[in-house]
């Protein structure tokens, strides 16, 4: 128990009987639950007789390797799934399957519920399929069966055909590994019996981030010893799209009568400004534990909020305050984070990151310029300025499908290339005349779709000269139907279509700070940009969602993009369930930050494909401002909002451009170029004479907080 602190060296003395950790974000679980264990080998239990369940391998096999160095013992410390797939093993038998039974990935799943559709509905598309995928596995992790799955008469006959199929393989999916666990201890009582006389202790942790079919899983295992040490924080509960919830924490006690609750409130990590600014704000959930955070670290620097003006100078912000923090306090980049709340949002602050030269990497996903839709977007782009551009007809030319495979673009490549003219010349000759060309043999789907193909492409080609690049992007999102492909893998699509609204943005943004843009030097600059190669020897910023950044730590954190619509999501308002776990995941955030925190927005952003104004997110209001060093007080009292298109403004009032940020209206007139306005600029010594049709100004209503 050296070490420990009162309340942990609490609960590691724990034996007998339910006990709930309400482990604080950083109050050293880890360390609690591996004491624990070796006092219970102390007290002579046997190793054997005591069971760890983790959320991840990589924790499974640290506190497998922590015990072993402490006490020399091996305990089983394994993941839920792979605790079911040890229980199937031995007892399947019992479901009426063989104990080789194959354990299915996402492919075989996919390819075995393609066949169950194509014997009840074969004319359903891919995207259907993916539903009845996502709703199965929700099903599964409620422990609902086919005869439960009341007000769909379709997807109970998809489950349950799917089932037996699996069955009839003698295989298991992955959620089959908790699903049939359940039923198999709640069916048979010589197995439940067997297994709550195997494991005399259980350990869970990250118990809120249990689902139905865990929680389930863990009372009947302790049923009978009643010795469950469960470790978990309702305050970090953020995966509820993944089935997790997290009043199986809140109602702990009820569901295991005689509960003990232990809480680990001192903070080993953060500074005490951190979390007392963190303890505020989850404050404001209702349906939580309550408890406060506290540090013997010291105060610390007060957090940092930021309004920028737009999100290219947010993101340039950051990196001048990222660059002066690692020379004052001597971090190195792997020492900084930044989190947003969309994967889309990582694009200004590469842009940003790579103009400075400073090494990133993105945790948990692609680089934007890489990411699939992005690539593809731009692959059309580039057929617009090229006919020979080979990689980008292949990448194009069949998407979406217009039944033109591999084999037919080889043929068509070859000759191409044997008659030495480019690939989208040969395919408009011949288009025009097919009986000159030999070898080649087209079906009359495939001739229209290469039609089709080849109008699309001249069109959008004809309009490069008199539309924006923005509008042209957005035109080619359009004619390609790419919206449409997207949506038939409805778990990613939204995801997708957001990165392609920021390519939108990143276009009109590009194009505003050029004299005279062109589609072929903005793909030139991107191009530039993704072929920027990482060097894995070299500290590198950590990008990444803010979902990622749980059980992370880093001595500089800036948390971006904090405005209504954004965080809290838009998904998120309106329901007071979902707004709670917006601001865990706020909480979550804010607490992964050791010695300094940023918390940052912009006034004016491009969301879903085109220009708007931005409210600060409530949560920056619902951190007090005694905990904040404020960057533009003059911008953050303010509350942006849209009134109208007026036809002229008048001395004095307060209005917003794009670029130049928050001005005063000094006075009105006209010009040969109509009405015209000079505004004195917050950040501006002298006034700028604007023309109104060209400013595109908008007003702002003051509202302070």
């Amino acid at each position: 128990m050296d070490g420990l602190n009162a309340h942990q060296t609490e609960a590691a003395q724990h034996v007998e009987g339910p006990l709930l950790v309400l482990a604080g974000a950083g109050s050293g679980k880890t360390r609690v639950v591996t004491t624990r264990i070796g006092r219970l080998i102390d007290l002579g239990v046997l190793p054997s007789d005591i069971l760890a369940v983790t959320f991840t391998n990589r924790a499974a096999a640290e506190m497998k390797s922590r015990i072993r160095a402490k006490k020399n013992a091996q305990v089983l410390a394994c993941t839920f799934h792979s605790l079911g797939a040890r229980i199937l093993r031995e007892s399947i038998h019992l479901l009426g399957y063989t104990k080789d039974f194959a354990i299915y990935d996402e492919d075989d799943s996919d390819k075995l519920l393609k066949t169950c559709l194509e014997q009840i509905c074969p004319d359903e598309d891919r995207g259907f399929q993916k539903q009845i995928r996502m709703q199965i596995s929700t099903a599964k992790n409620n422990l609902a069966d086919s005869s439960e799955t009341e007000g769909d008469a379709l997807f109970s006959q998809i489950y349950a055909l799917y089932q037996a199929k699996l069955k009839e393989c003698n295989a298991v999916d992955f959620d089959d590994l908790l699903y049939l666990t359940v039923r198999l201890l709640e069916e048979h009582e010589s197995a439940r019996i067997e297994y709550q006389n195997r494991w005399m202790f259980v350990l869970i942790d990250e118990y809120q981030d249990t689902n139905s079919a865990q929680h389930l899983l863990a009372k009947i295992l302790v049923e009978k010893h009643r010795n469950l040490f469960a470790v978990g924080d309702p305050d970090q509960s953020i995966y509820s799209w993944r089935g997790a919830r997290y009043q199986n924490i809140l109602n702990f006690e009820r569901d295991f009568p005689g509960a003990k609750v232990v809480t680990l409130d001192q903070n080993y990590r953060s500074t005490n400004t951190i979390l007392q600014a963190a303890n505020d704000l989850i404050s404001h959930n209702e349906t939580r534990y309550d408890k406060k955070l506290w540090s013997d670290i010291g105060e610390g620097e007060k957090i940092g909020i930021y309004v920028a003006q737009n999100e290219r100078r947010e993101a340039e912000f950051i990196v001048e305050k990222l660059l002066r923090h690692m020379t004052d306090q001597q971090y190195s980049f792997d020492d900084a984070a930044i989190f947003y709340r969309t994967n889309a949002q990582s694009r200004p602050f590469e842009d940003a990151l790579l103009s400075r030269r400073i090494p990133y990497t993105i945790i948990g996903g692609l680089s934007f310029y890489q990411r699939r839709e992005v690539k593809d977007i731009l692959s059309y782009l580039r057929m617009l300025v090229s006919n020979s551009d080979l990689i980008s007809f292949l990448r194009t030319i069949n998407q979406p499908k217009r039944g033109i495979g591999p084999t037919t673009v080889e043929k068509l490549s070859e000759q191409a290339s044997a008659r030495g003219i480019p690939i989208f010349t040969f395919c408009q000759e011949f288009l025009a005349n097919p009986q000159q060309f030999t070898g080649i043999k087209l079906s009359a789907r495939q001739r229209e779709g290469m039609q089709t193909y080849v109008s699309m492409i001249l069109r959008l080609r004809e309009m490069r000269s008199s539309c924006k690049l923005y509008e042209l992007i957005s035109e080619t999102i359009k004619a390609t139907h790419y919206l449409t492909m997207l949506r038939e893998d409805p778990e990613t699509a939204d995801d997708r279509k957001e990165n392609l609204d920021e390519l939108v943005g990143k276009a009109a943004e590009w194009e505003d700070e050029r004299e005279a843009p062109t589609l072929q030097a903005f793909l030139e600059e991107l191009s530039l940009r993704s072929n920027t190669k990482e060097n894995d020897d070299l500290p590198k910023v950590r990008l990444m969602t803010l979902h990622n950044s749980k059980g992370l730590e880093f001595s500089l954190v800036f948390l971006v993009g904090m405005e209504e619509e954004l965080f809290p999501h838009i998904n998120s308002l309106g329901n007071p369930e979902t707004l709670e776990e917006e601001r865990r995941l706020c909480y979550v955030g804010m607490t992964r930050a050791k010695r300094i925190l940023y918390l940052t927005s912009a006034t004016y952003r491009y969301m879903w494909g085109g220009p708007k104004l931005m409210r600060p997110s409530r949560f920056l209001r619902e951190v007090p401002s005694k905990y904040l060093h404020n960057y533009n007080p003059a911008v953050f009292e303010e509350e942006v909002s849209l009134s109208g298109d007026p036809e002229g403004f008048s001395a004095g009032e307060r209005v917003f451009h794009k670029e130049f940020g928050a001005g005063m209206i000094v006075k009105s007139y006209h010009t040969s170029f109509g009405l015209t306005y000079e505004v004195q600029f917050e950040d501006s010594e002298p006034t700028r004479s604007l023309v109104a049709k060209y400013a595109k100004l908008q007003i702002l209503n003051r509202s302070l907080n």
